[in-house]
């Protein structure tokens, strides 16, 4: 008989239930599969038969868990952004004035995402953001900035502050091909006290170069051996044929996810356009830049207007990748399919700054877009972008569960370091700015229409709601702020730790292993009640701390 101080004796067991007859342990994971033939919890296509469940949310279901066995760190997370390019994380910024420009477009391909670039600024501003994220990071620099001998002190430093690098060779003409004289460093110049004196007056002559056709692994290990910033690549007479950077090692070994181009060695940049004849020429300047992947920024995708424009850029920059969207319908992907899009971005009002739902009525819950859109455009092999609602890692990765190859941000990432503006108190809290694209604030900035007489008709946020001709604006759309985060480069990680975690969590290394396990179910899914939500959050504390890492 079980001794009721806790203690069973050897020879017979605690009952659950009277009279039960105890299986062999030995044996469970045989009855399981002989006595249980369907997994516990829902397939996907249970999960969001919207018939059933009503449209679905990333709070209305959780993945169930699998098995365990791997490490964390094991987890693979590369994935397409479009149908050319892979990128060694899912992560991408939001083309929105108060998210990403130059400074948050290098730092999430440094740290293997990618950032997309508004375009609430003039065609020539958005040209030189894309400009210094090409500059940023290079193997051979094929176009550096030149300076002539008549170049003066005053005008490298205003180069260096313009640039953000000091370091600029100097030639004969001042020109590429032109035959190299000398260089010049922050430290020729920086106390420098006449700023009218020409640059040939403290250049350093001194120089180590390597040959033309010299290998980028032969031209790195030239210049980790020397004492000098840069290495110029010159051919047999001298001329100057490209530049190699010391600080573009430093950064390899600190950076090695980085979402780079591997010819060039260039950070991949993104960046968005609108729909107007207009933005033909904005597209021109963006793609003499540099631009690797145009995203086309529209709340409503499916319209003439984009199906032309993915027409043209497909026909006028054939080595340009062209995102389309926004789409939440197969019927709306399907029309910009058709007309030939590298990749797709799903989601309509479920932005934390966007009240489209609200106010027009018209969009889609986004775990039930991003399966629906997602799922169909997987069969014509376009990856798809879930943008909007992704509030917290878990929200990540449900919406990578739902067939999304990237996740797309706005809010989780305004709060950083790298955003655009600067931090305030307010109410003892350190916060910045962020608005919607479609806030009365963001679509009446007159900066935005960059000098045009009718800044209305050049403004992004007009533009991507259609409200360019409005007499009245109608905001689709909010301002606010968001607390301080604190820089890209540890939360970024911190996003990343907690994705393979969750992934080794659900039982798989990868996310086409992730993808590939929801599609023939075995990776499994349960709907949360109301009272589910509530009791998978912070309950029952008088107080409590919420750090999310150190």
């Amino acid at each position: 008989m079980p001794l009721t101080n806790g203690d069973v004796s050897s020879s017979t067991h605690a009952q659950l239930l009277l009279d039960q007859k105890l299986a062999d342990f030995r044996q469970a994971l045989e009855i399981l599969k002989e006595e249980y033939p369907s997994r516990d919890g829902l397939d996907v296509r249970q999960l969001v038969d919207s018939r059933e469940n009503g449209g679905l949310t990333y709070n209305d279901f959780l993945v169930l868990p699998g098995y365990i066995g791997f490490p964390a760190s094991a987890v693979n997370l590369d994935t397409p952004v479009t149908k050319r390019i892979t990128l060694k994380t899912p992560l991408l910024s939001s083309p929105m004035d108060t998210v990403t420009e130059h400074s948050m477009a290098i730092h999430m391909a440094l740290l293997g995402g990618l950032g997309v670039i508004h375009h609430n600024c003039s065609p020539e501003d958005q040209a030189e953001m894309v400009r210094k994220v090409k500059r940023y990071e290079n193997g051979f620099i094929l176009d550096p900035v030149v300076l002539s001998p008549s170049t003066t002190v005053g005008e490298a430093k205003d180069l260096k502050e313009n640039w953000g690098f000091g370091g600029f060779p100097v030639t004969e003409n001042g020109t590429l091909r032109s035959k190299l004289i000398g260089m010049i460093t922050s430290r020729d110049i920086q106390f420098h006290p006449d700023l009218d004196d020409p640059v040939t007056a403290v250049m350093t002559k001194d120089l180590v170069t390597a040959p033309a056709g010299t290998t980028l692994n032969e031209a790195n290990a030239v210049l980790s051996k020397s004492k000098k910033g840069k290495l110029p690549i010159v051919d047999e007479n001298g001329s100057l044929i490209s530049l190699l950077s010391r600080s573009d090692l430093t950064k390899n070994l600190h950076f090695p996810l980085a979402s780079k181009l591997p010819h060039s060695k260039q950070l991949i940049c993104a960046a968005a356009i609108g729909t107007r004849p207009d933005d033909k020429k904005r597209l021109q300047l963006l793609v003499d830049a540099g631009l690797d992947v145009v995203i086309l920024d529209s709340s409503q995708g499916n319209s003439i207007y984009q199906v032309d424009m993915i027409r043209y850029v497909k026909e006028t920059h054939p080595g340009l990748d062209v995102i389309g969207g926004n789409v939440v319908t197969r019927e709306q992907a399907a029309s910009l399919i058709a007309a030939g899009v590298d990749g797709l971005r799903i989601g309509m009002g479920s932005g934390s700054a966007c009240i489209t739902q609200e106010v027009m009525a018209v969009g889609r819950p986004q775990a039930a877009a991003v399966f629906n859109v997602s799922s169909f455009a997987a069969r014509f092999g376009v990856p798809c972008i879930a943008d909007g609602g992704i509030q917290n890692i878990g929200h990540i990765v449900k919406g990578l569960a739902m067939g999304a190859s990237t996740v797309m941000m706005g809010g989780l990432l305004a709060g950083t370091t790298e955003s655009p503006g600067s931090s305030f108190v307010r109410n003892g809290e350190t916060v910045k700015a962020y608005r919607g694209m479609g806030s009365i604030d963001a679509m009446e900035d007159a900066k935005a229409g960059g000098g045009a007489k009718n800044s209305k008709s050049s403004n992004a946020g007009t533009a991507r709601y259609f409200s360019e001709g409005d007499r009245l604006l109608v905001a689709q759309g909010v301002s606010g702020s968001v607390l301080d985060r604190g820089s890209l480069t540890k939360f970024v990680p911190y996003l990343l730790a907690g994705l393979q975690h969750s992934m080794q969590d659900i039982g798989v290394k990868s996310l086409p292993e992730l993808r590939r396990g929801v599609s023939e179910g075995t990776v499994r899914f349960e709907l949360r009640t109301v009272s589910a939500q509530a009791e998978g959050n912070v309950h029952g504390l008088h107080s409590y701390d919420k750090k999310l890492y150190s």
